[in-house]
C-alpha cells in the first residue's frame, strides 16, 4: 500500500507561527502549555500565559528597535529559551539558535557570521560572554534570561518582560502588528559538521509551518510529551515544539540528559521525541535489568505469548509488560525517533512490549522532516512515508538499487547563509536538494536509508559497502558500546573490512568474558555470518576509550585509531 491508501489525519490549516499561537490560545488558552522544574516544585504555564509573556518580550524588543534584527540564543533547554524562540519567530526578525556544546571560539564565530545584534543567554554562559564581549562587536545587547538587573550591555530579560507588559497595556501594538514574508529568512541554524566551516542553514516561515501542517497529517500525537532533545536542533525546535503547540500538547521540559528517565516517571508523558541512541540505551537497559533479575527467559516467553495473542486480535501488552511500562511512567504510547537510522530489532522489541517506536528521517536543510512512519504502516526498518508536500527521487543509483536521496518541496531550505557556492553544490535551479544520504523505496512506498554518501566503502571488487548496516549488526552484541566499520586500504584500494569497537566494561565483567579481544572477534564473525562474504569483517580492534563525538552525539569517523 502507498501513503495514499491511508487517509491523512485532519489538521487545522496554518500559514504562520503567529497563527499557530492564535489558534492555540483560542482553542486551549486555559490548558497547560509547559511544565518544568522551578526550584523544588513544578511550574505550570497555560497557553494564554505563555502567549502573554511572548507578546510582552516582543513589545519590549520592538520598542528598542530590535523587532527586525537577527537575535541569537545560547542556553540549555528551558522555558526562557522557548519564550525567546516564539517571540522572535513572530517578529520581523531572524532567530539564531546556538549549539551550546560547541567550543567557545566556534560559538563566537557563529555569532559574528550570523550578523546577530542581540544575544539572549542563560546564566551558565554569562562569564564567558563577559570575557569575550569585545570579540562580538555587532552585539548591541546581551540579555540574560535569568538576570535580575541591567549592567551596561548586559540586560535583564525579566526586566524587559516587565517593561514590555507596561508598554503593551498602555496600547503599544507595534509587535502585535508585525508580519513577515513567509519566504524570507526566519530561522538560521548552523550545522555541526565534522570538518570545515559550519554552514548556516536558512529556513523561512513557510518551511516551518509546512513541517507542522504536513507532518501532523502523517502521525498521531497525544496530550502530553516530554521535551528532551536540545532546542538548538531543528528536530526538537520545529518537529517537537511547533508541532506540539499546534496540537495543543502539554510540553514538559527536560533539564538535561541525566534526568530523562526520572522526568519520564515524574511527568508520565504519552509520547516523546528521541534520537536512536536513546532508544538503543532503553532497549539494552531493559534486557540488562531482566538478566540481573534472572527473568530473561520470562521476558522472551512473554513476548512470544503476547505476539501470538495479537495475531488472534487480543492485545495484552500493557498488562503483560506492566513493570516495563511503569518504568516509563505508565502512559508512554509512542516514541518518535529521528536523526539517524534505527535498528529494526529495537523497533520490533518496543512494538512487542506495547510502546510503538516510529522511525523518521530528516535533515536540517529540510526543516528537518522528510518522512515518518505511520500508525497504519509502521516498519522500523524504514523511515516511513514521505511528507505529502514533498517529492523524493534518487540519483546515481547503484547496482543494488540505492541512490542519493533528493528532496523537493516547501520544506527545503532557502540555502546556506552567505555561501552561494556551497548552496549550488546541493540545491539545483529546480529546487531539488541532494541530501548526501543513500536509500531506496520499498514495495509499500516507504523510504529506506542505507547510509551516508560520504561513508560508503567501495571495495576493489566494485562492491559498495554501507558501514551503517554492519555497525548495526555488530552493535547488537550485548557488550559492544560503540562501533565503526571502515575499509582496509592497501595498494591504493579498499581490499577488505575492519571494525573498531569500544566495549562496555561492566557488561564484559557481568558476562564473565576473560579475553574480550578474542571474544569480540568470534562474536563479530557469528553476527555477520548471514551476510554475503564481501560484507564480512576480517579485523576487529578494541579501543580503550569512547569515540570522539560531534555536538549531536554522532561518532567522528576520523577518530578511528587503527585505520
Amino acid at each position: 500500500m502507498s501513503k495514499r491508501d491511508y487517509p491523512l489525519y485532519e489538521v487545522t490549516p496554518v500559514g504562520s507561527v503567529k497563527e499557530i499561537m492564535e489558534i492555540a490560545v483560542r482553542e486551549a488558552g486555559d490548558k497547560i502549555a509547559f511544565r518544568y522544574r522551578d526550584g523544588d516544585g513544578i511550574k505550570d504555564v497555560t497557553y494564554a500565559e505563555f502567549d502573554r509573556e511572548v507578546k510582552c518580550l516582543g513589545t519590549a524588543l520592538s520598542d528598542m528597535g530590535l523587532g527586525n534584527t537577527h537575535i541569537a540564543m545560547l542556553g540549555e533547554n528551558s522555558y526562557g529559551w522557548l519564550v525567546t524562540y516564539l517571540t522572535v519567530l513572530q517578529s520581523e526578525g531572524v532567530f539564531v539558535p546556538l549549539d551550546k556544546d560547541m567550543p567557545d571560539a566556534d560559538k563566537i564565530n557563529v555569532i559574528n557570521d550570523s550578523d546577530s545584534t542581540v544575544l539572549f543567554y542563560s546564566a551558565k554562559y554569562e562569564g564567558m560572554l563577559m570575557e569575550n564581549a569585545d570579540k562580538m562587536p555587532n552585539i548591541k545587547y546581551f540579555i540574560g534570561i535569568e538576570r535580575d538587573t541591567d549592567a551596561g550591555k548586559f540586560l535583564s530579560g525579566k526586566a524587559l518582560i516587565e517593561k514590555g507588559a507596561a508598554l503593551l497595556d498602555a496600547g503599544n501594538d507595534t509587535y502585535l502588528n508585525m508580519n513577515s514574508d513567509p519566504r524570507a529568512l526566519k530561522l538560521l541554524v548552523y550545522t555541526s559538521g565534522t570538518t570545515g566551516r559550519s554552514k548556516g542553514v536558512m529556513l523561512c516561515e513557510e518551511n516551518l509551518v509546512s513541517i507542522v501542517y504536513y507532518g501532523m497529517q502523517l502521525t498521531k500525537l497525544y496530550d502530553t510529551c516530554l521535551s528532551v532533545l536540545p532546542y538548538h536542533h531543528t528536530y526538537e525546535a520545529v518537529a517537537g515544539i511547533l508541532v506540539g503547540l499546534h496540537n495543543h500538547t502539554t510540553i514538559c521540559i527536560n533539564e538535561n540528559l541525566k534526568t530523562v528517565l526520572r522526568n519520564i516517571q515524574l511527568y508520565k508523558p504519552d509520547y516523546i521525541y528521541l534520537v536512536p541512541a536513546f532508544a538503543e540505551k532503553f532497549y539494552k537497559k531493559i534486557w540488562d535489568t531482566a538478566r540481573q533479575k534472572g527473568i530473561t527467559l520470562k521476558l522472551k516467553a512473554g513476548i512470544k505469548a503476547s505476539n501470538a495473542m495479537r495475531k488472534l486480535g487480543v492485545d495484552k501488552r500493557r498488562s503483560i509488560f506492566a513493570d516495563i511500562h511503569e518504568t516509563f511512567g505508565g502512559n508512554l504510547k509512542k516514541i518518535v525517533c529521528g536523526g539517524a537510522p534505527i535498528s529494526a530489532r529495537v523497533g520490533k522489541f518496543f512494538d512487542s512490549i506495547g510502546i510503538e517506536l516510529f522511525n523518521g528521517y530528516g535533515i536540517t536543510e529540510c526543516s528537518p522532516l522528510v518522512s515518518v512512519n505511520r500508525e497504519e504502516l509502521n516498519n522500523p526498518a524504514t523511515v516511513g512515508t514521505v511528507l505529502p508536500c514533498c517529492e523524493v527521487k534518487f540519483e546515481d543509483i547503484s547496482a543494488e538499487g540505492n541512490g542519493e536521496i533528493c528532496v523537493k518541496g516547501p520544506t527545503v531550505m532557502l540555502g546556506y547563509y552567505k555561501q552561494p557556492e556551497a548552496t549550488a553544490e546541493v540545491l539545483d535551479s529546480e529546487g531539488w536538494f541532494r541530501t548526501g544520504d543513500y536509500g531506496r523505496m520499498n514495495a509499500k512506498n516507504q523510504l529506506i536509508i542505507t547510509g551516508r554518501k560520504k561513508n560508503i566503502i567501495v571495495l576493489d571488487n566494485g562492491k559498495n559497502i554501507y558501514p551503517e548496516e554492519l555497525e548495526d549488526v555488530i552493535g547488537s552484541i550485548p557488550y559492544v558500546e560503540e562501533v565503526v566499520v571502515f575499509g582496509i586500504r592497501a595498494g591504493g584500494a579498499e581490499r577488505g573490512l575492519a571494525a573498531e569497537v569500544y566495549l562496555n566494561e561492566d557488561k564484559v565483567k557481568e558476562m564473565g568474558i576473560t579475553s574480550p579481544e578474542e571474544q569480540i572477534r568470534r562474536d563479530t564473525q557469528r553476527a555477520l555470518f548471514f551476510l554475503p562474504a564481501y560484507k564480512h569483517v576480517s579485523r576487529v580492534y578494541v579501543r580503550a576509550f569512547p569515540f570522539e563525538k560531534t555536538t549531536t552525539n554522532k561518532i567522528r569517523r576520523s577518530s578511528v585509531i587503527h585505520k
